[in-house]
């Protein structure tokens, strides 16, 4: 008695890839985002009110943070199969204060909608 492939396996494999994929871009959005704020918060009090014992090492910690915010929007994008418009838009939105929560929100749902994970 032979067992025929199963068709249903590559696409739960997938969407549980996905959704792997999803939940660390998500994750990585916030962080850049929280990070960005946190570095335009240190900006403007050094430069705009002058403060001066302001934490230089911020600035770093985004830069960090946005570089594996990038390499983990790539890996979505390219599971998800995003057109090259809206997987630079979506790496662009963790330089914008604010714009990385929702492009991430309006990502998620679309993800979630096209691949129901």
């Amino acid at each position: 008695m032979s067992s025929a492939p199963d068709k249903t396996q590559p696409s739960t494999d997938k969407n549980r890839k996905i959704a792997s994929a999803l939940l660390r871009y998500r994750v990585l959005a916030y962080a850049t985002g929280i990070w960005l704020l946190v570095l335009v918060t240190e900006m403007v009090a050094k430069y705009i009110f002058e403060v001066e014992n302001v934490p230089n090492w911020i600035a770093v910690v985004h830069g960090w943070v946005y570089l594996v915010y990038l390499v983990l929007t790539v890996d979505l994008a390219i599971k998800v199969r995003w057109p090259a418009a809206r997987t630079i838009g979506t790496l662009l939105a963790g330089t914008i204060p604010f714009l990385s929560f929702y492009v991430e929100h309006k990502r998620t749902e679309q993800v979630k909608a096209d691949f129901a994970v």
